[in-house]
């Protein structure tokens, strides 16, 4: 089985300062044995790091769109930040890509999708983050699952860390998989593991920011 944290940033993020290096040492330390790695606007930090370890990892992407976040799984192309959510879902989808909401309904984040903006693309969203180890408020999470089960989509779960310490806080143990058509059956039989991150974890991510844009 796997331990899959299916939402990691690392330092090819503009508010993440952890590099490869330490992301690997914290998997082989706690057992984590698969990741998506979805750096916002990018992922080329994704491709790198799945030729350095022996376990799998997905190449993701974190895309801002006018309406929230979108998180495309299994592509192989970045998509631009700033699109329309539906021109965004498209070309997840040109590259036969998965749609993920990460941190739906999440009030503390302006990247959150929320309410209609969110019913209005459910057509076409694969996945829904049922548990984000960084939503504050249990009932983002709730909501997020009432979602899921209303529009009959898969559920997934990740720290959304962007320090080591954070990697693991959420994952789904899951079948192992071959590809992105074998990890839909297996994410269908998967059960989450979860718990809150500290709320201080998210200085880490504005001191990250605030370094990178003044570097």
């Amino acid at each position: 089985m796997l331990k899959a944290d299916l939402h990691v940033h690392t330092a090819y993020s503009m508010d993440c300062a952890m590099p490869l290096e330490q992301v690997i040492a914290r998997c082989l330390e706690i057992g984590i044995n698969c990741l998506a790695i979805a750096d916002h606007g990018t992922i080329a930090g994704a491709l790198r790091l799945k030729e350095m370890v022996p376990f799998p990892i997905i190449i993701a992407e974190e895309i801002m769109t006018p309406f929230g976040e979108i998180m495309g799984l299994f592509l192989s192309e970045e998509i631009p930040n700033k699109l329309s959510a539906e021109e965004t879902i498209a070309r997840i989808k040109a590259q036969d890509g998965l749609v993920c909401i990460p941190h739906p309904y999440d009030k503390l984040r302006l990247s959150a999708f929320k309410n209609q903006a969110l019913e209005t693309i459910m057509s076409q969203v694969d996945i829904i983050e049922v548990f984000n180890s960084r939503s504050l408020f249990p009932g983002n999470s709730a909501r997020a699952w009432r979602l899921a089960r209303k529009y009959g989509k898969l559920t997934s779960a990740g720290s959304d860390a962007h320090t080591p310490y954070e990697i693991g806080n959420a994952y789904v143990e899951m079948p192992e998989f071959n590809g992105k058509d074998e990890f839909v059956e297996s994410l269908a039989q998967g059960r989450i593991f979860n718990h809150r991150s500290n709320p201080l974890v998210h200085l880490a991510s504005t001191w990250a920011r605030l370094k990178k844009h003044l570097s």
